[in-house]
C-alpha cells in the first residue's frame, strides 16, 4: 500500500458525529441513510453507508461514530452522501468506529 504524507493526512476532517436518525435506502438492500449531528455550530450531515445487513436501527440511533467531514459529497443510488463514516472489516463483520470516553459530538479526532 502507497504511504502518504503527514501533510496529507492532516487534510482529512475527523470528527465525532451522532448518529440522529436512521431510514432505509429506498433503492438499495444493503445501504441505510443516517443523518449524523456534528455539533453546534454544525450542521447536520447526511451519509449513505453499507451497513443495513450488520446493524438494527435501534443499535445504530444514538451512537457516537468517527466521520470523515471534509469528503467531496457523492450520489449513491440517488441518495446524496455528504461524507463516510469509519468502520473495521473482517471477515465480512463490520463494526464502527466509536470513542471510548464520552466526548462532546462535533469534536477534532486527531
Amino acid at each position: 500500500m502507497d504511504k502518504i504524507s503527514f501533510n496529507d493526512f492532516n487534510k482529512i476532517d475527523l470528527r465525532v458525529g451522532k448518529i440522529k436518525a436512521v431510514k432505509e435506502h429506498p433503492k438499495a438492500d444493503k445501504l441505510l441513510i443516517l443523518d449524523i449531528g456534528l455539533g453546534e455550530g454544525e450542521h447536520d450531515i447526511q451519509l449513505v453507508a453499507g451497513l443495513k445487513n450488520h446493524y438494527k436501527e435501534n443499535e445504530l440511533l444514538g451512537k457516537k461514530i468517527v466521520v470523515v467531514r471534509n469528503l467531496e459529497p457523492v450520489v449513491l443510488r440517488g441518495i446524496e452522501s455528504q461524507g463516510m463514516l469509519l468502520a473495521a472489516e473482517f471477515q465480512g463483520k463490520i463494526s464502527l468506529l466509536t470513542v471510548d470516553k464520552d466526548i462532546e459530538v462535533g469534536a477534532k479526532v486527531e
